[in-house]
């Protein structure tokens, strides 16, 4: 009986793998060619200047818009969206809870999900605050809650945009840290638009940079002082600093 050379073996497939990905509006291009690979449970921050294409660029790969090259998401991958912006008045007469037991309602054909207080507990909302009207909870206190929205889809992946916009620094700073124990805990695949240079050092294990010219793609340590003067035109200072786990 011959006996095979034994082989080393073969690295797990991407959970993302995006190749030659373009958009045009008319015919503007707003993404040339971006490539680039994910491993399941990364965490991918996606930066670069106001108008680079970083929101255009998660609707791409939501499916959202038309665009040419290939998207592949793994099979049974689950995806929650967080948007920059949502569309809904704050001034409607909902509460946080209500907001919830909607979001359940839409998805009755979903096998496993979390119930809310669990994901109330997730993302550290209590349930006082959950039952206050939406228009009266603070900007971070909304935006958990349009985290705990995506997580009731028992996401594998997350997709944020922009998520600690309009917060202030201690809000800011426990939803970053409430998102990477979500990464942790669940492992979750996160993708994360942010202008958070410090943050970036902090959490993620891959970013990509958009901007007028080529797109880079790598590990935090690609952004060198030259790299980020270059995408966003004007000397950009960052302290990094490792996250303590």
């Amino acid at each position: 009986i011959p006996i095979m050379p034994s082989t080393p073996d073969a690295p797990p497939s991407p959970i993302l793998d995006a190749r030659e990905l373009s958009v045009a509006f008319d015919t503007t291009p707003v993404l040339d060619h971006i490539s680039f690979s994910l491993p399941a449970g990364a965490s991918l921050a996606v930066i670069g200047p106001n108008g680079a294409g970083k929101t255009v660029l998660f609707r791409a790969l939501l499916g959202a818009v038309p665009h040419t090259g290939t998207v592949r998401w793994a099979p049974g991958v689950r995806i929650g969206y967080v948007p920059q912006k949502l569309d809904i008045e704050r001034d409607i007469p909902i509460t946080g809870r209500d907001f919830l037991t909607a979001r359940l309602a839409v998805d009755r054909a979903a096998v496993e999900r979390p119930d809310i207080a669990a994901v109330l507990r997730l993302v550290g909302l209590s349930e006082d605050t959950s039952r206050k009207p939406i228009g009266t909870i603070s900007g971070g206190q909304f935006q958990r809650l349009l985290v705990a929205f995506a997580l009731l889809g028992n996401p594998t992946v997350l997709l944020l945009d922009e998520p600690t916009a309009g917060i202030d620094q201690p809000g800011e700073e426990r939803l970053n840290a409430m998102l990477h124990r979500l990464q942790e805990e669940r492992g979750l695949t996160i993708l994360l638009i942010s202008h958070e240079l410090t943050i970036v050092h902090a959490y993620a294990t891959h970013v990509l940079c958009l901007g007028s010219g080529p797109a880079f793609f790598g590990p935090p340590s690609i952004l060198t002082p030259d790299l980020l003067a270059n995408l966003y035109r004007e000397p950009v200072s960052v302290h990094a600093h490792t996250h303590a786990h």
